[in-house]
């Protein structure tokens, strides 16, 4: 009786745990395919809403390009989900061998990919930061021919009140920004803010001649990230052993109920 009650237990806490992730991966790949197929209706709703902050997001490449992402990790949300679901509430070892297998590769995955970046560090540093220049380079643009990367490094630079990845020289490199820059030395989004949802410099002469005064231009936002991360690295241990520890025991739900299953349709044969 109790080994009954364990192996429903089981059961249920897999099927409840991959249902949630079903729900959140269909309705993000939902939202990504809508995106993707209907950037007008999701530009026009926006548009209602009267913020500069929002607005931000209605350029067409920016809507474009997170429904591409949203697809991504919709579709693998889904399908992970969908075979633990299944697997579970089927009582399928088929479907619950292959899960548990996906989900050992992903575990696997990150555990080599933190692995390699601990003992390499400085060589991880130096790759982490040729990539966030390489996103700079080629795809960062004035706010007026936006797209999703140019987005993203606007509202980090906002936020943590930064500017490029070591300094606003990194914004030479990028021909978009260079070609449609005018007179202006740095972006807008490197002086200090007066208005931080309009992107608006405090300073209306700091685009063409900034100092430490009006700017963070010499503060990379690589050291300002590298130093978020160190002040909040409790709070971030805590977040990533909760994850490996749910991701954990999802492994063990599958296998045990894959041995439970074999043992009860053995006894019923």
């Amino acid at each position: 009786m109790g080994s009954n009650c364990g192996v429903w237990l089981a059961k249920y806490l897999l099927c409840l745990f991959n249902f949630l992730f079903f729900v959140i991966g269909t309705i993000v790949l939902g939202t990504g395919t809508w995106l993707a197929v209907d950037k007008a209706s999701l530009i026009a709703l926006l548009k209602m809403v009267e913020s500069e902050h929002i607005n931000q997001f209605t350029q067409p490449r920016v809507i474009e390009q997170m429904a591409y992402v949203l697809i991504a990790i919709g579709s693998l949300m889904f399908f992970m989900s969908f075979l633990g679901y299944c697997g579970a509430i089927r009582e399928s070892r088929c479907l619950l061998t292959t899960y548990g297998i996906f989900m050992i590769m992903l575990l696997i995955a990150e555990f080599v990919a933190g692995g390699l970046a601990a003992f390499y560090k400085d060589k991880a540093r130096a790759e982490t930061k040729m990539f966030l220049q390489s996103t700079i380079t080629d795809y960062y643009s004035t706010q007026a021919n936006m797209d999703a990367v140019t987005l993203m490094w606007n509202q980090l630079m906002a936020q943590m009140s930064c500017c490029g990845v070591s300094d606003y020289r990194d914004f030479d490199g990028s021909l978009a920004w260079v070609s449609n820059k005018g007179n202006r030395t740095l972006p807008e989004v490197c002086c200090i803010l007066k208005d931080v949802s309009q992107l608006l410099p405090r300073d209306d002469d700091c685009v063409t001649n900034p100092s430490e005064r009006n700017s963070y231009y010499k503060k990379g936002c690589y050291e300002v990230f590298t130093d978020w991360i160190i002040s909040h690295r409790e709070i971030i241990f805590g977040v990533l052993l909760g994850v490996g520890v749910a991701h954990l025991f999802a492994i063990f739900l599958a296998f045990c109920l894959c041995k439970a299953f074999a043992k009860y349709h053995g006894m019923r044969l």
